[in-house]
């Protein structure tokens, strides 16, 4: 085991959850001493109707706001000035995010400009933000990135095409306002996308070596309920139970992660991302069973109760062989969700592995994985997802 046997867990973020919790919207923006607010979307919540089902309680409740959902896919520099610029102009003085990972960390962002002087490119990196921003709500729409709960903003330079990242406390929302009925609009693919971002944070989290108590009985909740719903969440959509449960798993491995870190998967899954625009869930997904394979030797137990938690048979195999069946199990989630894909699939051929390995190594997520890896290791590990045609031109050249 690798628990510690000191360690600091901290959550500063309340959460509300609850079927048709976005009604109770405006108790919540007035107990904050928010005077109007500034409701940061993206088109796709827009156009399903879920920025209007925000907008109504607080129109019913005669409070003012602006609405901003010029985000993009992913979260930028460039949407946080537009944000920081109309909030100021119109007044706002709380900010309320609805939507997935983009528009909850764009959110992020313009409540700390809100109370920070110069630009967030200021406070780039690790505990660069000096005190409280103002006051933001977040609406998670998806149930995986679980951005809702975190002290991170993932923010992308389009100038530069790099995605650079606010770590503080500070950067956690105030409050977070899950309300599963808003996650039901989601496509089958994305749900599953998400699931499996949300998955990934609980696992990595789960066997990294900044895991503590409080966490591992975060993570092993989140992956029960993962393992019990997300096959339902992608084939039933309607399925309230099956989308309250994963929202609940997003969130919860949000509370875990938060504090621990993750592990070469999303070490990984950022520059990939990045590089060849696959969606962050996706990427995730597709890198998993590999990363898992490599990792068994530094933490076999866990990844043996990982088996278990998925529903594999365990009793009469040895520690290591029922760690190797949570690669198998992970293996058949990915192809009953539909995620089939390899880095092959987006693109990502052998010449392009120094570049993403070189930027990977540098994650905060490396040195907190349970096996130490090489640069040669992480190009392995990518190696193992990518097409076999593209491994068969690897060892002839």
């Amino acid at each position: 085991m690798l628990t510690l046997s000191s360690f600091r867990y901290e959550v500063p973020t309340i959460i509300e959850f609850g079927r048709g919790a976005v009604h109770e919207l405006p108790k919540y923006v007035e107990a904050l001493g928010g005077n109007k607010a500034l409701i940061v979307g993206d088109p796709g919540v827009l156009q399903a109707g879920i920025v209007n089902r925000v907008e109504e309680p607080l129109e019913k409740a005669g409070i003012p706001y602006m609405t901003f959902t010029d985000v993009g896919i992913e979260a930028s520099i460039e949407s946080v000035d537009y944000g920081v610029e109309m909030a100021k102009r119109s007044g706002c003085d709380i900010v309320v995010g609805v939507g997935g990972g983009s528009a909850l960390d764009t959110a992020k962002s313009i409540g700390i400009m809100l109370k920070h002087e110069g630009n967030i490119r200021d406070y780039i990196g690790l505990d660069k933000v000096p005190s409280p921003g103002a006051s933001v709500i977040a609406i998670p729409t998806t149930a995986g990135t679980g951005s809702e709960m975190t002290r991170f903003a993932v923010l992308s330079d389009k100038k530069a095409k790099a995605k650079l990242s606010v770590g503080s406390m500070f950067a956690c929302p105030t409050l977070a306002l899950c309300d599963p009925e808003l996650t039901t609009s989601l496509p089958p693919h994305i749900t599953a996308a998400t699931g499996m971002d949300a998955l990934t944070h609980a696992l990595e989290s789960f066997v990294n070596k900044a895991t503590q108590p409080i966490s591992e009985g975060l993570s092993i909740q989140s992956m029960k309920l993962i393992s019990k719903s997300i096959r339902l969440a992608v084939s039933q959509g309607e399925n309230m139970d099956a989308r309250q449960d994963m929202l609940m798993a997003s969130t919860i491995a949000a509370m875990a992660f938060n504090t621990t870190r993750l592990g070469l998967a999303h070490a990984l899954a950022i520059p990939l991302g990045a590089h060849f625009k696959i969606p962050h869930g996706v990427v995730n997904a597709i890198l998993l069973p590999e990363v898992m394979k490599f990792n068994i030797i530094g933490n076999t137990e866990k990844f043996a109760e990982i088996a278990r938690i998925f529903g594999e048979k365990t009793d009469h195999l040895s520690t290591r062989e029922a760690a190797e069946r949570a690669v198998v199990a992970i293996k058949l989630l990915n192809k009953d969700i539909g995620i089939t894909q390899t880095l092959s699939d987006y693109g990502v051929e052998e010449q392009h592995l120094d570049l993403i390995v070189d930027e990977a190594i540098l994650s905060g997520n490396v040195p907190v994985n349970p096996v130490k890896p090489t640069k040669e290791d992480l190009k392995n590990i990518c190696r193992g997802v990518m097409s076999k045609h593209n491994k068969k031109e690897v060892i002839i050249g």
